[in-house]
């Protein structure tokens, strides 16, 4: 995510993670202990001590978010609140939970298992109930 930073000389553009502290690898079963040995790498998400992959169609709606000319942010992951799909524009097929935000329409894109969203300013009339 590319966020303004400012020091007290200039202003700068720079590039920030969408969730901070997580890094997506997709990677086999006898590749997990190469992955924890990485630096910086504290725990591998999962139940238990197994790791658990995170849906492809979730991985995918942040791809699809991440290459489209949409303005998004990182938001709060939220466990209420309406799923509604988008049925047109350019990201159109992908499942999220609507909320309303100084009387705007944000669609949040979550990551169920690690407990992270996006959320991005969309038109109420581009979206449906499941």
């Amino acid at each position: 995510v590319k966020r303004l930073s400012q020091w007290k000389d200039r202003k700068k553009e720079i590039e920030v993670p969408l969730f901070s502290g997580y890094c997506f690898v997709r990677f086999g079963q006898h590749e997990k202990t190469p992955v924890q040995k990485t630096i910086g790498v504290v725990e591998i998400v999962g139940s238990g001590s197994r790791p658990e992959p995170i849906p492809e169609p979730e991985i995918d709606a942040l791809r699809r978010l991440m290459i489209s000319v949409l303005p998004y942010d990182p938001h709060p992951y939220l466990h209420e609140g309406m799923k509604v799909e988008v049925i047109r524009g350019p990201l159109q097929g992908i499942h999220g939970i609507l909320l309303r935000k100084e009387k705007r329409h944000r669609l949040v894109i979550g990551v169920h298992l690690i407990q992270q969203a996006a959320a991005v300013e969309i038109d109420v009339n581009d979206v449906m109930g499941v």
